[in-house]
């Protein structure tokens, strides 16, 4: 496996992103999962969104089947350029709990990930029709609602943990499912993998996020796992559900 770093062009003058590329070692094209960061806790400690997020266990899983793997750091996450403008308070508290403001923070993170989606078509090493979207807690609402409001790009799109509010704030249970609702165009089966006993999104909610976003006309397979919010980093309890989930669109 062989790892890059390197900048792109956001949407807004001046303001790279970071992107962390996993590739195989043979020559492409490749399938390639486009996979998007989660937030910072409680929004309070600026430190944290200087560190780049590329996560090993994803990384490995897919490159070691033929797969390119993007971790793209959205503005003002790690050594991306901009602020960081997803969904803060005013006050500099932390994440806000105001639907309005957590709703605008998604918007914007949805501009960097087309800014990401336009460096991907001009990559000769990435197969156009085999790619697939996927992310963790915020990037895992991300990349469901994604699939749909751009449809016709994606082969499949896997949410880990997926939300936008954590259950600290009562507007998570309007905010959430509505974000989830947007995906529900996207036309192909998605995978959602949530631990029972996750700390932000009770699995009641989770549940509920998911069967509002299959009454949209989403198509999807819910997998629940005996683990809280860092499931990712357990693959035992989510490799076979991911890989015969690849099987099932044609990507294994």
């Amino acid at each position: 496996m062989m790892l890059e770093k390197y900048f792109i062009p956001s949407c807004e003058r001046g303001a790279e992103l970071e992107v962390v590329a996993a590739t195989p070692s043979a020559d492409g094209p490749h399938p390639t999962l486009i996979f998007n960061h989660g937030s910072t806790g409680r929004g309070q400690n600026k430190a944290i969104y200087r560190r780049t997020i590329s996560p090993a266990v994803i990384a490995n899983h897919f490159v070691a089947r033929g797969w390119n793997v993007l971790f793209p750091q959205r503005r003002g996450r790690g050594k991306s350029g901009g602020l960081y403008g997803e969904a803060l308070a005013p006050d500099g508290s932390g994440y806000s709990c105001n639907a309005d403001i957590a709703i605008a923070g998604f918007e914007r993170a949805i501009e960097d990930i087309d800014s990401v989606m336009d460096h991907v078509r001009a990559r000769p090493d990435i197969d156009q029709n085999r790619l697939a979207i996927a992310g963790v807690s915020r990037g895992g609402i991300l990349s469901i609602a994604y699939a749909g409001m751009r449809p016709n790009i994606f082969r499949a799109a896997i949410n880990f943990n997926g939300g936008w509010l954590g259950r600290a704030c009562p507007s998570h249970e309007t905010v959430n499912p509505q974000l989830f609702e947007r995906g529900a165009s996207a036309g192909i089966p998605t995978l959602w993998l949530h631990g029972s006993h996750d700390q932000y999104y009770r699995i009641g909610h989770c549940r509920a996020n998911f069967d509002r976003f299959v009454a949209a006309g989403g198509k999807g397979t819910f997998v629940a796992a005996r683990m809280g919010h860092a499931l990712m980093f357990k693959p035992a309890l989510w490799k076979a559900p991911m890989d015969l989930y690849l099987e099932s669109v044609g990507l294994a």
